[in-house]
């Protein structure tokens, strides 16, 4: 199923196609993706930017259970497949001097799933609270995949991605004029790396990496759970985008 023009209808609409994503999103990492040592959960409060996803991880470190026992995806070490990757070294100093190891009720915050809404981007202050928090949570060590499905505009005018990597160093992304949506993983390890996967409308959206550690990812089945939110959003709604 190709991915739909978001832009065509009202922040709200989309607004209401997102909540069940979410659901689907995290009903399939919990079911098929993730061992049992991960779980996800939606909406909840951390700090940083308020994620649509979040993956917990309830063992301490001396009960930790290997993320291929009890089900799940086994996890991957090799790099991800992108068609643009950046890495950079952590500012060490910034590390030790200020890292705040950020925490759930439930357990510690592993990985956040964000899939952009009109207002990131709607004014210059909300942009930039998101793209501070979104650096900041990755400082802290929490890895960050991002999902884009609107086209970049004047707030981010070479793409999300980007904005939230110039928060470490500022360098030159390729562009795909052709493909103006995005999806970016970062890795919040001691090389910090950002994977940027571009696609258009009508395309199938592409699969993404989420890290649970540093160089270590599982594959988030980003179509399967678009088309599972698709079909179940109301026919009349589904007819303004068809």
């Amino acid at each position: 199923m190709p991915v739909h023009d978001w832009t065509r209808v009202d922040a709200g609409l989309f607004h209401a196609f997102h909540q069940r994503w979410i659901i689907s999103l995290c009903d399939l990492l919990n079911e098929r993706v993730l061992s049992r040592a991960y779980f996800a959960l939606p909406e909840q409060s951390i700090r940083g930017p308020i994620p649509d996803i979040l993956t917990l991880n309830l063992a301490s470190p001396k009960d930790s259970v290997e993320e291929s026992d009890g089900g799940g995806v086994l996890v991957s070490t090799a790099p991800p497949r992108a068609r643009l990757c950046k890495k950079t070294e952590a500012d060490s100093y910034l590390t030790k001097a200020s890292r705040v190891t950020v925490r759930h009720r439930h357990g510690a915050v592993i990985a956040v799933i964000e899939i952009i809404s009109p207002g990131n981007k709607a004014s210059r202050n909300e942009f930039r609270a998101f793209v501070e928090k979104s650096a900041d949570m990755i400082r802290q060590g929490v890895h960050l995949l991002v999902v884009d499905l609107f086209p970049p505009g004047p707030r981010d005018p070479r793409g999300i991605a980007k904005a939230i990597w110039d928060e470490f160093v500022v360098e030159d992304f390729e562009q795909f004029a052709d493909k103006p949506l995005t999806v970016a993983s970062f890795d919040a390890g001691s090389w910090r790396a950002v994977y940027v996967e571009p696609f258009s409308v009508g395309d199938v959206l592409p699969d993404a990496p989420l890290f649970l550690k540093p160089e270590t990812h599982v594959p988030v089945p980003m179509e399967a759970t678009y088309q599972e939110a698709w079909q179940k959003f109301p026919a009349p709604m589904r007819k303004l985008l068809t």
